[in-house]
């Protein structure tokens, strides 16, 4: 029972007519219905690949032309059809290296009797082959579509954040450095110690809540990192200490780096969450930041002495943490890695930087006292 579809459309380059009708008899007689052509030239083969067909069966030896040149073209047009040689002198080398080259399958002229199976199962396999290569597109496709619905959402809440570090500046900030104002002038021309006593004290909440603030508007907008990525980094490190009390070295043998658009903020933001992490679950001691660009990859590695992560910890960390991670990483063509052992963590961000793209170092200036200044704080009294 065969089980390919009817009629089948066979292309078949034979110079002879009596070994072509023999074929096809024997095709007959398998039960096939064929349509077939009868080519025997370069030429003609070259244009009738420019039509449909379900199969192509080459004799070996043609004049001028061979079944191995007449395969070749076929590969070369890109074209997923399965091409079956037929000859009666073909040698086991030969067609050894013509299974090799993509050959479907191959027989002698003096035994045709597996001629119309060897055919049902050749286009059987090339149908089963082109349907994986459309599911590999489609599945490439929707890979490309996720990576854009990542950018997309990543751009949106930065465009968010942005807009509400923006309105903790302009009011909220506004507003308590004003009260902060009002509050110093007024401790400072009451004679009442009781009321300075309290304007001391509403001084000092204002102050904690102008922190908070800032502490709030830098993790929402990083807008340290118009100094540049190494700035960035070595400010993070500094601040992620004072606050955290765990050491923090940054390390890199750059001055300046000058990126691609959204590689640092996406180099900020993995560092940001990293430190994060370790800060809240890692008990870890002392915490390293090494930035690098060697080979035209872009390296970012956080790394601490702590506990480790456990399997159940890494399971948690692949369903949930780390991916956030990994997509902010796809959108400008990167990548994470996270390690750990007893003796610590470690998260690398890889991220490729095309020869198009400009990065390199940038000529340092004299602004090292900035890397300590906050670019987006209030003044204070």
């Amino acid at each position: 029972m065969n089980t390919v579809a009817q009629p089948v459309r066979l292309l078949h380059l034979e110079d002879s007519e009596p070994d072509h009708a023999l074929a096809m008899a024997q095709l007959r007689r398998g039960g096939l219905d064929v349509r077939s052509e009868r080519i025997e030239s370069r030429a003609e083969f070259e244009q009738a690949l420019q039509r449909r067909w379900d199969v192509i069966l080459s004799d070996y030896n043609l004049p001028g032309f061979s079944g191995l040149e007449a395969l070749q073209m076929l590969r070369d047009s890109g074209l997923l059809l399965p091409f079956i040689l037929v000859s009666g002198e073909i040698g086991e080398d030969t067609a050894v290296e013509a299974m090799r080259n993509g050959a479907s399958d191959y027989l002698l002229k003096n035994n045709l009797a597996r001629l119309a199976p060897a055919i049902e199962h050749a286009i059987a396999a090339a149908r089963t082959q082109r349907a994986h290569r459309q599911a590999d597109r489609e599945l490439q496709a929707s890979r490309r579509q996720l990576s854009e619905l990542a950018q997309h959402l990543q751009t949106s809440v930065e465009n968010e954040r942005n807009a509400i570090a923006r309105e903790i500046h302009d009011d909220v900030g506004g507003s308590l450095t004003a009260l902060k104002f009002d509050l110093d002038w007024i401790g400072r021309r009451s004679p009442q110690p009781e009321v300075r006593q309290r304007v001391a004290s509403a001084l000092d909440t204002v102050t904690h809540a102008i922190e908070a603030s800032q502490r709030i508007m830098h993790n929402l907008r990083p807008a340290i990192l118009e100094q540049g990525l190494v700035p960035a980094l070595q400010w993070m490190a500094s601040r992620f200490e004072k606050r955290s009390g765990i050491a923090c070295e940054f390390r890199s043998r750059h001055e300046r780096l000058s990126l691609p658009p959204g590689v640092p903020l996406v180099a900020y933001r993995t560092a940001q969450e990293a430190l994060t992490n370790v800060s809240k679950h890692a008990q870890a001691r002392r915490v390293s930041i090494d930035l690098s660009l060697t080979g035209g990859v872009l390296s970012l590695e956080i790394s601490d002495d702590g506990r480790g992560l456990s399997s159940t910890d890494l399971a948690k960390a692949q369903s949930f943490g780390i991916r956030g991670l990994k997509e902010r990483a796809l959108t400008v063509g990167g990548w994470v890695d996270l390690s750990s052992s007893a003796a610590g963590t470690s998260l690398i961000l890889s991220v490729p930087l095309d020869d198009g793209q400009p990065a390199g170092e940038e000529p340092a200036g004299d602004d090292a006292e900035e890397r300590d200044h906050d670019p987006s704080a209030w003044g204070s009294l």
